[in-house]
């Protein structure tokens, strides 16, 4: 029996893959088990308030399902078949069969792959360093920021903005392709204090009546990819109705007679057609943001998950430069703080140890890569071993079944180190159990806010678990490499990389949980100028420095992206044969894959279905709860439909990642999503899909 030990409060993290990052006060009981778990009311952007998920935690850390020690596969792949092994025997194979790979094929031919199941950037990015020492392929990591880190870089010359605590100080926030409610409740903690304290209007720009938009003032429901039509179209009817603000551009943008020119063209009406907006809405949003001086625009990843998407944010984000809201506390723009940290993470990812200079292959086309296509193989070798940490491919990649193709290859060396028994896993040939950030320490950087936070150990990982950490250490040490760097442990990573950052100690750093690293606010506001040489906004993007700044790597023809702010269409076309778009927006209780496994989650979302409008559904016949299929040239997918008003008509919207086997069939969503490179450098556009659908035989 475990010693009882006085219950007690910690500080923690949330190590979900949001941009709130929230600090956490976490309850744990005699029994050393974890209890309650709650905003830290002491964060001001946390500010006490937590999704629902992560407020059940207990659910998933204690799951019956978690997985406790390493198992071999000894049948087929994916028929479930396991042999227990211990650590020793794991690592060994791992380790023979990766020698053997790299002596027959080359160390290109093994792919570490991995995402953000952890923000902690120990735990997250410490593959690195295998990756490094043996040089085996890197990765390219386009499958969320791909779209919308470019574009909103296009603009403003650096990827960070205004105090997203500023929201509370303003008098209009314009929550643009995000649903807050469901992925980053804490942008709504702060739009809500504005409402309360300042009677501030609240605007959501979204491509259905979605949970946000059910708080809002004003709510605009457009026509999925139609963004950019939206922006230059309100940006058009602030020039003619004299509420741009010429002075403020003619000091930090670079605003000239040819884009006015430009913008005169893209009339109310012309984005009327586009969007599915009438003139009317379209004015009145632009006379609001006009006459509001401290209007804050909260730009989110929605948006950007369309071919298009890259523009479109380059397009949203130029309305506060016409209207100089970044001049005023509570105005301005906001994405992501991910290009303002500058942590020296040189040994964490050992940079040092780089062998040779391999190939970087897209990890969005893992589906192509794994099934032998030569462009998105870069007319290389194909990869015969992928070891995965904290993603699922098998569930959450896009083209699902080319994906799920190439990992059932007898050839591929499937190693997957995971905390269940994901799509993925059941696939592989080497399963090893993975612990949760309360069973390790790591620190963790805001995307959407200041603050780097550090999270300790503070239980027990059950059974035979081990960090990811521990695991590319391990897994070096048997592959030859003696570096230092692979005899650590996670608490001294944290330690150096804030040493060679610069920041306190770690020892200081834990008698408050976090260092922040608010930029002075006229800095974040651009006051003094924005991150390009000439201090300008641009209007009139400049891609290639783009790519040079942040070295991206183009997937079309330069010449071919819009000269100015402005809408693109690329997105993917509906015909007679696939009449709708699909966009797979995300669930309120899921965050990707994760949590859908978890009681509480799965209670909220019910069954995987789809929103249709009542117009669509009576024209097919469909009925609320019927049992309905989509499909296009990628693959089908069973859903239940769910008749709802609150988006255009000829659209549908899919909430979440469900399980695979939860559908009927077996299919998850992404069957239908395209792993094609969206420009200009790459990404998935995973609200952008044509499809048919019809009642289930």
């Amino acid at each position: 029996m475990n010693a009882q030990i006085p219950p007690r409060t910690i500080r923690s993290v949330c190590p979900h893959d949001c941009p709130s990052v929230c600090a956490l006060d976490v309850d744990i009981l005699a029994d050393g088990t974890v209890g309650r778990v709650r905003g830290a009311k002491d964060d001001p952007y946390t500010a006490g308030v937590i999704c629902e998920k992560v407020a059940r935690y207990a659910e998933r850390i204690h799951h019956p399902e978690r997985l406790t020690h390493p198992m071999r596969r000894t049948g087929p792949k994916g028929a479930g078949q396991w042999q227990r092994i211990s650590w020793d025997e794991a690592l060994d194979e791992i380790a023979a069969r990766f020698l053997d790979i790299e002596a027959q094929h080359g160390p290109e031919a093994i792919w570490p792959y991995f995402y953000a199941g952890t923000m902690g950037h120990v735990h997250r990015d410490g593959i690195e360093r295998l990756r490094a020492v043996r040089g085996y392929s890197h990765q390219y990591d386009t499958i969320c920021t791909g779209l919308a880190w470019p574009g909103y870089i296009a603009g403003t010359g650096l990827l960070g903005g205004v105090n997203p605590e500023q929201m509370a100080e303003s008098d209009c926030v314009v929550i643009w392709g995000t649903n807050a409610v469901h992925t980053q409740v804490n942008v709504m903690t702060h739009a809500m204090r504005a409402r309360k304290t300042r009677a501030a209007k609240i605007v959501v720009v979204d491509i259905y009546r979605n949970a946000t938009m059910e708080q809002a003032d004003l709510g605009i429901v457009l026509r999925p990819g139609t963004d950019g039509a939206l922006a230059v179209a309100t940006m058009h009817v602030l020039l003619r109705d004299g509420l741009a603000d010429r002075a403020y551009m003619a000091e930090f943008t670079d605003f000239s007679p040819e884009f006015e020119a430009h913008l005169a063209t893209r009339t109310p009406e012309w984005a009327a057609e586009i969007t599915g907006l009438t003139v009317a809405e379209i004015e009145e949003f632009a006379h609001l943001i006009g006459k509001t001086p401290k209007t804050f625009f909260r730009l989110g990843y929605g948006f950007s998950r369309q071919t298009n998407g890259a523009t479109a944010m380059h397009a949203a984000l130029s309305l506060p430069a016409m209207l100089g809201s970044w001049q005023h506390r509570g105005g301005g723009a906001f994405h992501s703080n991910s290009g303002t940290w500058n942590l020296d993470k040189s040994r964490l990812e050992g940079t040092h140890l780089q062998k040779g200079t391999p190939r970087v292959l897209d990890m969005s086309e893992i589906g192509p890569i794994l099934t032998g296509n030569a462009a998105a193989l870069q007319n290389g070798a194909p990869v015969h071993a992928i070891i995965v940490q904290n993603t699922n491919p098998a569930c959450v990649a896009p083209d699902q079944a080319l994906v799920r193709q190439g990992l059932m290859r007898d050839d591929l060396f499937l190693v997957v180190h995971e905390q269940f028994m994901t799509e993925t896993a059941e696939l592989a040939d080497i399963v090893l159990p993975a612990t949760m950030f309360l069973e390790h320490n790591d620190y963790y950087t805001r995307g959407g806010h200041t603050r780097i936070l550090y999270g300790p150990a503070v239980v027990e990982a059950p059974g035979e678990a081990r960090s990811n950490h521990e695991v590319i250490n391990a897994l070096a040490l048997r592959l030859g490499n003696t570096d230092p760097t692979f005899t650590t442990t996670d608490r001294e990573v944290v330690a150096d990389t804030f040493a060679r950052s610069g920041l306190p100690t770690l020892e200081e750093v834990e008698k408050t949980g976090f260092i922040d690293k608010e930029r002075p606010d006229d800095v974040a506001r651009f006051a003094k100028g924005f991150g390009w040489a000439d201090g300008r906004y641009r209007f009139k993007p400049d891609w290639d420095e783009v790519a040079r700044r942040k070295g991206y790597r183009w997937v079309c023809d330069p010449s071919i992206m819009p000269r100015f702010a402005d809408h693109w269409d690329i997105t993917e076309k509906t015909d007679a044969e696939h009449p709708f778009k699909l966009a797979t927006s995300p669930a309120r209780a899921f965050l990707n894959s994760s949590f859908n496994q978890t009681a509480g989650s799965l209670k909220r979302e019910g069954e995987p279905s789809v929103f249709i409008h009542p117009e669509d559904a009576a024209r097919l016949t469909i009925s609320d709860g019927d049992a309905v299929t989509l499909g296009n040239q990628r693959g089908e997918v069973h859903l239940t439909a769910r008749i709802f008003p609150g988006l255009p008509t000829g659209t549908l919207i899919a909430e979440g990642l469900h399980r695979n086997k939860a559908h009927r069939g077996g299919q998850g969503i992404n069957m239908l999503t395209s792993a094609q490179p969206a420009p200009p450098f790459g990404g998935v556009p995973f609200h952008d899909a044509a499809v048919w659908i019809r009642k289930s035989d």
